[in-house]
Order: C-alpha cells, then sequence, then structure tokens
C-alpha cells in the first residue's frame, strides 16, 4: 500500500513539476478527490488497527505486571514486534495523505477557479513533506 500511494504522489509531483500546462484540470482533481477518500478510508481502518494493538500490548504488559510467567512474555513481544510495523504503515498513510491534500491545493491555485478568493490558499503549505525517495 505504501508504494502505490507513493508513486500515486510520485505521478502527481511530476506533473506538476514539469511545467506543462494541464489540460484537464478538473477532472485531475475530481480523480484526486476520489483518491483521498480512499486513502482516507484506509488509514482509518489501520489507524483502528493500529490503536487495537496498542491497546492489547498494554493490556499485556499490565498482566506481567502480576503473573510473571513466560508465556505472557512471549505474548508481549510478539505484540509489540507487531505493533512497530502497524505504527510505521500508519505514518506513511497519514504522510501520504497530507502530502495529497497539499498537491490538491496546488492544483487549486493552478486552476484559478473564478470567485475563489487567492488568499483562501496558503503559499506555503501548512505541512512540511520530504521529498520521497
Amino acid at each position: 500500500m505504501g508504494k502505490k500511494l507513493k508513486g500515486y504522489i510520485l505521478s502527481l509531483r511530476k506533473l506538476l513539476a514539469s511545467g506543462k500546462k494541464i489540460e484537464n484540470i478538473e477532472a485531475l482533481k475530481k480523480e484526486l478527490l476520489t483518491e483521498i477518500t480512499f486513502w482516507q478510508h484506509e488509514r482509518l481502518i489501520h489507524l483502528l488497527v493500529t490503536i487495537l494493538f496498542a491497546l492489547l500490548t498494554m493490556s499485556v504488559l499490565i498482566v506481567i505486571m502480576f503473573y510473571h510467567s513466560i508465556a505472557v512474555l512471549v505474548l508481549f513481544f510478539a505484540l509489540l514486534v507487531l505493533l512497530v510495523p502497524y505504527i510505521r504503515h500508519y505514518y506513511i498513510l497519514e504522510n501520504g495523505v497530507q502530502t495529497l491534500y497539499v498537491i490538491y491545493e496546488q492544483l487549486t491555485k493552478l486552476q484559478h477557479i473564478e470567485g475563489f478568493p487567492e488568499e483562501c490558499i496558503p503559499d506555503r503549505p501548512g505541512v512540511s513533506i520530504p521529498p520521497l525517495k
């Protein structure tokens, strides 16, 4: 999932960096909004799973304080090993969706919608996102 999101962001950044006039910017913005919706849903699901694993890990940690058992300790480390990749994946999804928001703002700025106040679109996006590798 992370590679797919990064690839999509890179293709949009290349399109914006090319300096060429985007022919159908409204269709691109509509597609981008659809993609943002899908990625927001993915992000929500992974947030819930990450919270569940964090709660389970903390619960097992509390159980370790009362029952000194090797099995409970192994369960704690197994949950901890799973929790770290979940947190990393959620981090990638969160930053990717924020990047898509910034790209949408840039497309809106390029479009110059009639009646849309230019000052509503920030010159510098509120989120600083490093370039993807």
